[in-house]
């Protein structure tokens, strides 16, 4: 299961608001090659499930991970952070071993 904080909810239904995005779309997560690590997340508001896809849903928000990417990312929660030293959504992982200095990537 992914977790999401409440600054995250708060966040993206902020953004779900202000970008007219339908209400019953949710959260696609993924993880995809590239980055300083080897492998970066992906996030993006979608509408279509797809047949390998796991559905989830935490604090009410909905979330679809493939397959693939859920064996690198169950139990992580998705974080967002608004502060002065740089804004945006961020994933504490407990599988990844290393993370770039900026955290947009990740080896497991």
């Amino acid at each position: 299961m992914i977790k999401v904080s409440n600054e995250a909810k708060a966040e993206i239904e902020k953004l779900k608001a202000s970008s007219g995005i339908d209400i019953e779309s949710f959260i696609r997560v993924g993880v995809k090659g590239g980055g300083c690590s080897g492998l970066v997340y992906d996030l993006d508001f979608d509408s279509e499930k797809k047949e390998d896809d796991k559905i989830f849903e935490d604090n009410g928000v909905k979330i679809a991970v493939d397959k693939k990417s859920y064996l690198y990312l169950a139990g992580t929660t998705l974080e967002f952070s608004g502060g002065l030293n740089g804004k945006g959504f961020s994933f504490v992982n407990p599988n990844a071993s290393r993370t770039c200095g900026c955290g947009e990537s990740f080896s497991i």
